[in-house]
């Protein structure tokens, strides 16, 4: 029998349906820079024909906001840079390989990677991504090592759920955005503190849910022994590759060398950077945006990492994962700017109205944030397209807007499971491929579904 068919064999209904999304999504789904030019001719051809807009004023207002989020995607990919360089220091591939001895058996090591994969991505799911990556890998070197059976693309999907979490924490991408003086719709919300968004009955249960819930899933949908996939030749070789980003002074080192690997030089620009952060903190309390989460992470990565030289070489290695945010944001923007000037906006939020009743509307915004993110895999991005229709909307329905954003922000990132858009960096470092991990990534987002569409519709902010 084939490898493939081993691994049906081997799945149980729930997996079977992921093993089956996922196949159609490998064939079917493009890239998703594709998805928002789709995007791009969709909204220009519904200013057209359905808000009654001249073609040529539809131009304009896709021009008009085809710039409007520069400060935005500067911001998004600062947090994915940041947080890669952080989890690429030394002294956290330690802490990674320090815990990875803790797992006995392969569904403890799923367990144990789903679970720092969360909690991780409550500091940071930029960091999460990368440390969650990094663990599965150790964790399949030491459980090898060991002779220890393990389903390595459920331990990769453990990784991966740190991506269905961590919008309702530190780093979430709407939360720290409406925090953020000058955001795009200041005039409509005004600023809300991370404090509020973060710290409110509703988020607190579906954060604790969360933690303990899709570990336990993950680790409940391991095979058993004889039903183990074998490790392809790209995972072997990425099992047993040792990469690294330290910089090492060359010997008979130039003056400009020296500068380059001065600890001292380093030192002093991530204290500096990091007074202010304690200041700030002290003066000013509990008072986040994206700036500030950039800064922490970027003079914290600066002095665990000792040097500049170090440093920039694990900028470089994370500078191609946003590649995808420096494309797509101008033209997330230039929907945004068809959406609001169009009118349209106010269309597309009294449909939502229409079908929505003060109990269900948080579903539906939920529901529908869940379906958009398929096609655009951004928090930003997609709050960029989704947010002035979803706060019209809740403003018409006299919706709370805090609980408005969350639910947005939780449909964005339930489905992440069953798009590999973010996967890619966890692929290439564990040298599994998208339907290793797909199938069940998936599973766990449908057992855990409950948790986001229970908060939504029941609990208060």
């Amino acid at each position: 029998m084939s490898d493939q068919g081993k691994i049906v064999e081997a799945e149980n209904p729930v997996m079977r349906i992921g093993s089956t999304l996922t196949r159609l999504s490998m064939k079917y789904m493009p890239d998703p820079s594709i998805f928002a030019v789709v995007l791009t001719l969709f909204s220009f051809l519904l200013g057209v024909f359905v808000a009654g807009v001249e073609p040529i004023k539809m131009v304009q207002h896709w021009y008009k906001g085809l710039w409007s989020l520069l400060t935005f995607a500067m911001q998004m990919a600062l947090i994915i840079i940041t947080g890669s360089a952080v989890s690429e220091a030394p002294l956290t591939k330690k802490w990674i390989q320090s815990i990875a001895g803790m797992a006995k058996t392969g569904k403890q090591a799923v367990w144990l990677v789903t679970f720092v994969s969360v909690l991780v991505s409550y500091l940071h799911w930029g960091l999460s991504l990368i440390v969650g990556a990094l663990l599965a890998k150790e964790l399949a070197r030491e459980l090898r090592i060991k002779n220890i059976p393990f389903e390595y693309g459920l331990i990769g999907a453990g990784a991966y759920v740190g991506q269905m979490t961590w919008h309702g924490m530190l780093s979430a991408s709407i939360g720290l955005l409406i925090a953020t003086p000058g955001h795009f719709l200041e005039g409509k919300i005004g600023i809300v503190s991370m404090y509020d968004y973060m710290f409110n009955p509703m988020n607190i249960v579906v954060t604790i849910a969360l933690l303990i819930f899709p570990p336990l899933f993950a680790s409940m949908v391991h095979p058993k022994p004889e039903s183990i996939s074998p490790l392809s030749e790209d995972s072997l070789k990425a099992i047993e590759l040792e990469s690294s980003t330290v910089s090492e002074m060359p010997k008979d080192a130039t003056f400009g060398e020296i500068l380059n690997h001065s600890s001292i030089l380093a030192g002093l620009l991530g204290l500096l950077g990091m007074v202010y952060v304690v200041w700030h903190f002290a003066t000013k309390g509990f008072s986040l945006d994206i700036n500030l989460v950039n800064a922490i992470f970027m003079f914290l990565g600066i002095i665990m990492h000792k040097n500049i030289a170090s440093y920039l070489k694990a900028v470089k290695a994370a500078t191609p994962g946003v590649a995808g945010i420096i494309f797509q944001f101008p033209l997330y923007a230039g929907i945004m700017g068809m959406i609001q000037y169009s009118g349209l906006v106010d269309m597309l939020a009294n449909l939502m109205v229409s079908i929505s009743t003060p109990t269900t509307f948080y579903l539906w915004t939920f529901l529908s944030a869940a379906l958009i993110n398929m096609f655009v895999p951004s928090g930003g991005g997609q709050w960029a397209v989704q947010g002035p229709v979803a706060i019209n909307s809740a403003m018409m329905m006299d919706a709370n807007i805090i609980k408005t954003c969350l639910s947005v922000a939780y449909g964005n990132i339930w489905t992440n499971m069953a798009q590999p858009f973010w996967a890619l960096a966890l692929l290439g470092v564990t040298g599994l491929k998208a339907r290793e991990i797909m199938g069940y990534s998936i599973a766990i987002m449908l057992m855990s579904g409950f948790i986001f569409i229970i908060g939504v519709t029941f609990l208060p902010v």
